[in-house]
């Protein structure tokens, strides 16, 4: 038989990833990450409104970013070629590991090389087979697969559904130690997670609470401290889990920060932590700059917040069907993955770039296009990206999914 059915399957799967409108191209960026970027594709597209990128506050390109890790570079070298037990840490990964702690107000943080990392680290570590996690059904892959690493007895319970978490929770009665995982934002509808009521019912019921706070940190709440301090709930929740690759740079990186003992412990037992490369302190250092600008930003958070809300405001006028409510991811609902297709499609060849999400990474049957306001876009930029949305021939069909 040789090795050729296994190729021949995979070509068939690719032909019907493209027939159905579920095949993924990669966009290739000729310029910074920014408002509007320049796309290789064979000739320079030039200038496109960039509306698919997860730079909320506009720091991707921000000259005192470049020029921190610019510094870096030279003083700290390119790359540490090593973990960070063995000798991989450096003074720039705990100066950064004891900002997030105070930005985020909690006892310590541990980085890792990607927010996936420590979602894949964190339930491992810290969970076995006499304890329960219990997971919102939105929550993202890297959560889901983090829980798939651990022996814990794994509940879900339906979108911030808190009638459905209180079942599971009476379900998880018995069990040695109870986590509830959320997402803080969740990626691809825009909505924020009841985080108040979570934590009460966790509190009733003796359980940890953990928040993937990547698409909130830097976004919402009191100086972008993200989800548990929009809700006052920071003593209650022991676990944040984040990214440095979207509201704070955009680079790369993550980190798990909360309780010193927990921490510790996961610097013991986290497998990504202790078996990938540490960090660059290029990255380090420039996200040191980001925090900071993020901290002190109020005035990247309103502009935020007021391009967000003209957007949702004219596409809801077009009378589109939208997913959350305030939040600057603004998922336009199409239902299925060829409408995504399409809308992509005209939106490119009219100066606006968004991509279309469907299947597995969402639902069969929830394909959407997923738009992403900027601090650093214009209110021209929004009003350009609604005209084109007016102009889309199916817009009909757009508005029947509602």
């Amino acid at each position: 038989m040789g090795l050729e059915p296994f190729f021949g399957r995979l070509r068939s799967a690719i032909d019907d990833a493209r027939r159905d409108g579920l095949y993924k191209d990669e966009i290739i960026l000729g310029s910074p990450q920014q408002a509007r970027v320049d796309i290789l594709s064979g000739e320079i597209e030039p200038s496109l409104i960039n509306m698919c990128s997860n730079n909320y506050l506009g720091l991707a390109n921000n000259p005192k970013l470049v020029a921190a890790a610019r510094e870096s570079l030279l003083v700290d070298g390119f790359g540490m070629a090593s973990v960070r037990f063995i000798c991989g840490s450096h003074a720039v990964h705990k100066q950064l590991e004891r900002r997030i702690s105070q930005f985020l107000q909690t006892d310590d943080t541990i980085l890792f090389s990607s927010c996936f990392d420590a979602n894949a680290g964190v339930f491992e570590a810290l969970l076995d087979e006499e304890d329960v996690v219990i997971s919102d059904a939105l929550n993202h892959a890297s959560i889901i697969d983090g829980i798939r690493l651990c022996k814990a007895r794994r509940l879900r319970y339906r979108n911030n559904d808190m009638a459905d978490l209180e079942r599971a929770l009476k379900e998880a009665a018995g069990a040695r130690t109870v986590l509830i995982a959320t997402d803080g934002v969740f990626s691809m509808d825009g909505i924020v997670a009841d985080l108040r009521s979570i934590c009460d019912l966790a509190h009733r019921y003796g359980a940890l609470v953990l928040v993937d706070d990547s698409h909130a940190v830097g976004v919402i709440g009191p100086g972008g401290r993200g989800t548990p301090a929009l809700f006052d709930v920071q003593e209650q929740v022991q676990i944040v889990t984040g990214t440095l690759g979207k509201a704070l740079g955009g680079a790369s990186g993550g980190y798990v920060s909360g309780r010193n003992e927990i921490i510790t412990w996961l610097r013991q037992r986290a497998r990504p932590y202790l078996f990938s490369n540490a960090l660059m302190p290029a990255i380090c250092s420039a996200s040191l700059a980001a925090i900071d600008l993020a901290e002190a930003g109020d005035q990247f958070r309103d502009h935020l917040s007021r391009q967000t809300a003209r957007l949702r405001g004219g596409l809801s006028q077009l009378g589109l069907k939208l997913g959350g409510s305030s939040h600057p991811i603004v998922p336009v609902l199409c239902g299925e993955p060829l409408l995504a297709v399409e809308l992509t499609s005209h939106l490119r060849s009219n100066g606006i770039l968004a991509v279309p999400f469907s299947f597995p990474v969402v639902p069969q049957g929830q394909a959407r296009v997923r738009m992403q306001v900027s601090a650093s876009h214009t209110l021209q930029d929004i009003d350009d990206v609604l005209a084109v949305m007016e102009q889309f021939p199916n817009l009909d069909e757009l508005r029947d999914v509602a």
